[in-house]
């Protein structure tokens, strides 16, 4: 038997007619018009109304899907997912002026750790633009390269916030071993 491609029409017994919109090599996922999306195994009995082989350049909803979210996590500003460390949770900054007659200010640690991190990943999506711009040339990009990591060192301060370490800010490092 030969394996239908996406986009193959099929006339199941339980759930009528359908289209195929994903396969497996167990599986396929067929968006019937009278039950929705469903998926039967491929040795299942159906009957083949138009078969479309699968060809080299067909992706799957899924594909697709991953794709797009690694070019969105890789280019957009959009802030991942970042562990607060734990003993942070549930805290509050306050901001006391020097004059007593002003209000202090009280923000959650969460929501100031949030900013950080947006913070954080924008200067990656810079760094990203810079180092893939056709319009500076080696030296600019160092240049820039360089001012940045000089402000990844700057909020080296905020590290004690991040639960993992391998989210924290990193600045220069000594060349001494």
């Amino acid at each position: 038997m030969k394996l239908l491609g996406i986009g193959s029409r099929i006339s199941h017994p339980d759930y009528g007619k359908g289209v195929v919109i994903n396969v497996s090599s167990d599986h396929y996922w067929v968006s019937f018009l009278d039950s929705g999306i469903e998926t039967i195994d491929i040795g299942s009995d159906f009957d083949v109304i138009e078969a479309i082989r699968d060809e080299v350049d067909s992706i799957s909803f899924s594909e697709v899907e991953t794709i797009l979210t690694d070019i969105l996590r890789k280019w957009s500003d959009v802030t991942t997912l970042v562990p607060l460390s734990d003993k942070w949770k549930g805290g509050s900054m306050v901001l006391q002026p020097g004059d007593p007659n002003l209000t202090p200010k009280e923000i959650g640690i969460s929501a100031f750790f949030h900013k950080i991190v947006m913070v954080r990943d924008r200067l990656r999506v810079m760094e990203q633009k810079i180092n893939s711009s056709d319009r500076l040339d080696d030296q600019e990009k160092v240049d820039l390269q360089q001012y940045i990591t000089r402000i990844y060192g700057s909020l080296t301060t905020f590290n004690i916030l991040f639960k993992n370490k391998s989210d924290q800010f990193v600045g220069e490092r000594s060349s001494k071993a």
